[in-house]
């Protein structure tokens, strides 16, 4: 989707596809880092040589990693909100891991509308459909029922007539 969509329009996807975001390619270095960060250096993450004496035969991406690319794949696919100051990630409903991403492998993300809810004027809860492929497999990576909160501008009051 190009350019921001008003609340209408978005409410109007709801149950529908609406967007796949590019291919990212998941580097060992990327890996390591990953390792690093979240002090996970299992070796099947970051032992390329002993990674292939697993049923994996190379070093595979932390599930976490692969969840945390939602975010870059979510700008790629998810139209922008009209007079959204901010949004946050609120979690998720459901997470399965489903597949192993291999080292050097690319993924992307399918997301579809599930839901949108108004709480009050100008917070508003999107739920996720999410489905990140690896190319040239059957199982995707992960699927997951995500959640984002989206809080919007308020209107502008109307000017007052000045006689």
């Amino acid at each position: 989707m190009s350019g921001p969509v008003t609340l209408s329009q978005l409410r109007a996807l709801v149950g529908r596809p609406v967007g796949t975001s590019r291919w990212f390619r998941i580097t060992q270095e990327m890996i390591d880092a990953h390792a690093e960060t979240s002090q996970d250096r299992q070796f099947i993450h970051t032992d390329p040589v002993r990674a292939t004496e697993t049923p994996f035969g190379t070093t595979v991406a932390h599930g976490f990693l692969t969840l945390a690319m939602l975010s870059a794949m979510a700008y790629d696919a998810q139209p922008g909100l009209e007079g959204e100051t901010m949004s946050v990630n609120y979690g998720m409903d459901r997470l399965r891991f489903v597949a192993p991403v291999p080292a050097g492998a690319r993924i992307r993300g399918h997301f579809t509308l599930e839901a949108l809810e108004e709480h009050r004027p100008g917070e508003v809860t999107t739920t996720w459909g999410v489905t990140v492929e690896i190319e040239g497999r059957d199982k995707p990576a992960l699927v997951a029922r995500w959640l984002n909160r989206h809080y919007l501008a308020p209107d502008p009051a109307p000017a007052e007539d000045i006689p």
